[in-house]
């Protein structure tokens, strides 16, 4: 009894010495004066050698009680000693009561491995113990291992208690696991336990965490009392999937049935009410804390309430709550660098992290490390990333998949794709948000195939493809037009259940629209489920990309009917659309209509829009005007644009007054040496071209070659103007020497205008033959089968001459041929010709291209109209209009109507032609 008691005195000294600081010096003397005089020192101090055996054979009841103490104080060390010397005696070794208290012990004392190693030695495990041991792991995990161990207990006919089933529907929580839950709530209802406080709160959070929202709201609804943490698991589950107007009417709905919120409550509700950007309701919450006299140095509340200021955009309450913060970890440092990164304030996010490096290293985690990565590639900042990189790999964070997840996605906006890559590859661990990183990463940095490698990389190792990852795959298939690829996604997505995310279809409707199916868009579109503003803003870009102005404005119309309001993004769409079918005064009732209608104030890409607009419709002077014009400083973007249109009009002297000004703003105007520089060619002014292109190479600008890309049988081959590394390269020579011969005889001339070098007639015409796209359209007939549509995709505008060849080849081919141009798209058709490089139609058949027809234009300008008779037209650009159409003393503010009367057998075809 003596011993028992010193012991149990020593080690109640050590634990406050531990928790307060206090000496142990009266402690240990008190102990040492309740010992015989014989009697061994105490037990904690032989615990700390390597012998006991020195105190003699102690019985069961000594062991118990001083396992008893270990488990209390969680003495690991001596724990474990004594679990050693009852191992050591066989009387001992093999006591239920002995191997139960020793996995109590290691519980405990956290080591979960060990109390489980004890635990299966237990011959009949008790209820109580088989409780804890699934409890532990559904504390501390794996949760799998508690569901396992659930299911073991069952099958040794053990019933499982009304305190077994939170613990194992707290694992099926962490899991997601439904199935397992809907059969432990089976057991449950079978127990005749559905009624129990803490087994029905457990059920709901389970619901709710898997997502059965209705489940969760029966059970409670179920309940015959309702305590607290009953309404917080609703509350929480309500803010776990975004349910703002749910969560506060819960909240309000627990109030009334006198059911008192507390700091919990707060903290649970407080999210939602940022991710709302609900200020007015988040400063009623701060208040009613306040009243209430909840704790105002609670930092699980004050870090939520800063979370909530700076996700609803008030960074100066955030920072005012930072501030007053007598005690702050490391997830409130995190909240206030997250929402300065949310904020777009990166500089003041990188300020705060070095406060929080000097307050101490221990302070910094994955998360405040996560969003730091993000504000240096949101602020390009390649060397402070490398910096973070080397303190990752210092601290050993670098192993949580979170941080790698973040480094990861730095490295691919801000660094090289080849760091990313190498990044990529190094991760011991990989998950789904890794793949998704490198496969975005890919795409930004232009390189769709290796994110279709990467991709295909993914599925190969059964890696669990989300949403996230089809909304990163899918713009590889619309840069490359890989249609095929596309279909094939769409295919993978609707089988994995995917069909019904918003956002995927949204990238569907994107990826079909540019590779040429606008009709195949429309059906994804019409058959979502949910059909919400980026939805609308993708199928009226789609439209507006296969110049289909008028039905862009009619889908545009009908937002609003259907419950939904145009944004900045909806207009920008809808200008584009204008400007690619040529509505010049629809797209100027639109511009000024956003201001005005919608209160939309018009950002830079409006005015590019505009700008491109006018510039199409040979409006250079109005463009100019509505430069100057501008609330604020036009960028290089807005001049290109009318540069570009200088370029098509031939207008070199607004074209020079146009590129000085491009130059002017710095290393951003570097962009037009290249336009410029095109613009002199196509005028023949050869001397002035070559002084911009030094100039050009003074600078160290260099123009990204055109590139020409074809698909088939999922294998993409890309082609580079003159390049003969194509292991086909011979027979694809050849094969467009031959279609040479073929379309002069029907009558093809080159165009040596857009030859851009000062050369022979003949060197010029040499130069043009090879471009990339002709290239790509050899390969394709040689390759397909006689009759298959030719389908190809090039990163830059094609020019008139392989615009002109390309419609004799369609001709000499006897077949379709759709080219993809970046955000344009150009037909060109055997039956019929649909060209939209800068957004035009024109429908004529093959037997009128070759018969010749007549054709009426109907130009409306004001009410005035002009009719200009047309022989041999195959299809109106820039570069026909050139060819065919008069000069016009007033361009025109509205469209242009072209009637076709075939004069073959009486029969009619009509297409609409818009202002280029």
């Amino acid at each position: 009894m003596l011993l028992s008691k010193a012991f149990l005195m020593q080690h109640r000294a050590l634990f406050y010495t531990f928790r307060h600081g206090f000496s142990l010096l009266h402690a240990k003397s008190e102990a040492r004066s309740l010992l015989p005089a014989s009697a061994p020192p105490p037990i904690s101090r032989a615990l700390k050698g390597s012998q006991l055996p020195q105190f003699g054979a102690l019985d069961v009841n000594t062991y118990a009680k001083h396992l008893d103490s270990c488990t209390r104080l969680k003495l690991l060390a001596e724990g474990k000693e004594i679990h050693r010397q009852i191992f050591l005696q066989s009387s001992c070794g093999r006591n239920s009561v002995m191997l139960e208290k020793i996995v109590l012990m290691y519980i405990s004392c956290g080591e979960t491995e060990s109390a489980r190693l004890v635990f299966d030695d237990v011959p009949q495990p008790s209820v109580f113990l088989w409780n804890a041991m699934i409890r532990d792991y559904a504390w501390n995990g794996p949760f799998d291992r508690a569901i396992d161990l659930y299911e073991r207990m069952m099958d040794s006919g053990v019933e499982p208690n009304k305190f077994t089933f939170p613990f194992v529907l707290k694992a099926c929580s962490g899991l997601e696991a439904l199935e397992d839950g809907i059969k432990i709530h089976d057991e449950v209802k079978r127990a005749g336990l559905e009624s129990d406080l803490y087994i029905s709160t457990a059920l709901i959070d389970m619901y709710m965490k898997c997502g059965c929202l209705e489940v969760a709201d029966e059970v409670f609804c179920r309940m015959p009392n309702r305590d607290v943490v009953a309404w917080n698991a609703m509350v929480a589950g309500c803010t776990l999937h975004g349910m703002y107007e749910e969560t506060v009417r819960f909240v309000l709905e627990m109030q009334r049935m006198r059911t008192r919120p507390n700091t919990s409550t707060l903290v649970a509700l407080l999210p939602v009410v940022g991710q709302a950007k609900a200020l007015g309701q988040g400063k009623s919450i701060h208040a009613f804390r306040t009243r209430r006299y909840f704790d105002e140095g609670d930092v699980l509340v004050n870090t939520a309430l800063l979370d909530m200021y700076a996700k609803s955009g008030c960074l100066v309450y955030a920072r005012r709550m930072f501030d007053n913060m007598s005690i702050r970890n490391e997830v409130t440092w995190s909240a206030l660098i997250a929402g300065y990164v949310l904020c777009d304030r990166m500089v003041d996010a990188l300020r705060v992290f070095g406060q929080m490096m000097s307050e101490g290293p221990s302070i910094v985690g994955p998360s405040s490390l996560a969003s730091i990565l993000r504000a240096c590639a949101s602020l390009g900042d390649f060397d402070r990333g490398r910096l973070v990189h080397s303190y990752l790999v210092k601290s050993g964070l670098l192993m949580d998949i979170t941080v790698a997840n973040s480094l990861l996605s730095m490295y691919a906006k801000v660094g090289t794709i080849t760091d990313a890559m190498s990044f990529f590859d190094e991760m011991d661990t990989k998950d789904t948000i890794s793949y998704s990183a490198i496969i975005s990463g890919c795409i930004q940095n232009g390189n769709a195939e290796e994110a279709l490698d990467v991709f295909r990389e993914m599925v190969s190792s059964s890696m669990e493809v989300d949403a996230a990852t089809m909304v990163g795959v899918i713009p590889a298939c619309s840069y490359l037009a890989a249609l095929h690829h596309g279909k094939c996604n769409h295919a993978y997505i609707t089988t994995h259940g995917l069909a019904s995310d918003s956002s995927v279809c949204n990238a569907l409707i994107d990826m079909y629209a540019k590779c040429g199916k606008i009709d195949i868009a429309r059906k994804v579109f019409d058959t979502m489920p949910n059909q919400n503003t980026v939805s609308w803003n993708a199928i009226i870009a789609g439209y507006g990309i296969h110049g289909l102005g008028d039905e862009a404005i009619s889908l545009f119309l009908r937002m609003e009917p259907a419950g939904l309001v145009p944004d900045d993004i909806t207009f920008i769409c809808l200008l584009s659309a204008c400007s690619h079918s040529g509505l010049i005064a629809q797209g100027k009732h639109w511009f000024y209509a956003m201001a005005e209608i919608y209160n939309i104030v018009p950002r830079m890409e409006h005015y590019i829009c505009m700008v491109d607009l006018l510039g199409r419709g040979g409006l250079l002077d109005e463009a100019y005007d509505f430069i100057k014009k501008m609330p604020f400083e036009a960028d290089a973007r807005v001049w290109g644009a009318l540069l570009g249109a200088c370029r098509v009009h031939k207008n070199i002297e607004l074209g020079e007054e146009v590129s000085r000004m491009i130059q002017k703003l710095g290393p951003e105007g570097t962009g037009s040496f290249v336009a410029l520089s095109n613009l002199y060619s196509a005028t023949g002014r050869f001397n002035e071209a070559a002084k911009v292109r030094i100039m050009q190479k003074e600078k160290g600008f260099t123009k990204s070659p055109g590139c020409s890309w074809f698909e088939i049988g999922g294998v993409v081959h890309a082609f580079i103007g003159g390049d003969q590394s194509h292991p086909q390269s011979s027979s694809i020579y050849q094969k467009l020497e031959e279609l040479l011969v073929e379309i002069r005889k029907l009558g093809y001339l080159a165009d040596t205008s857009y030859a851009l070098h000062d050369v022979e007639e003949e060197e010029k015409e040499h130069a043009l033959v090879y471009h990339s796209e002709k290239l790509a359209i050899a390969f394709g007939l040689l390759r397909l089968r006689h009759g298959q549509p030719i389908f190809i995709t090039k990163n830059l505008r094609v020019c008139g001459d392989c615009h002109n060849a390309i419609k004799y080849i369609t001709l000499a081919a006897k077949r379709d041929i759709t080219s993809i141009l970046g955000a344009k798209t150009n037909y060109i058709l055997y039956n019929r010709c649909q060209v939209l490089v800068i957004g035009m139609q024109c429908r004529t058949t093959s037997m009128q291209r070759k018969s010749g027809f007549s054709a009426e234009i109907h130009v409306r300008d004001d009410q005035k109209q002009h009719v200009q008779a047309l022989k041999s037209c195959a299809c109106f650009t820039n570069y026909c209009l050139e060819q065919h159409m008069p000069p016009r003393s007033s361009p025109s503010s509205g469209g242009l109507v072209l009637k076709a009367k075939e004069e073959l057998k009486g029969s009619t075809s009509s297409a609409f032609l818009p202002v280029v």
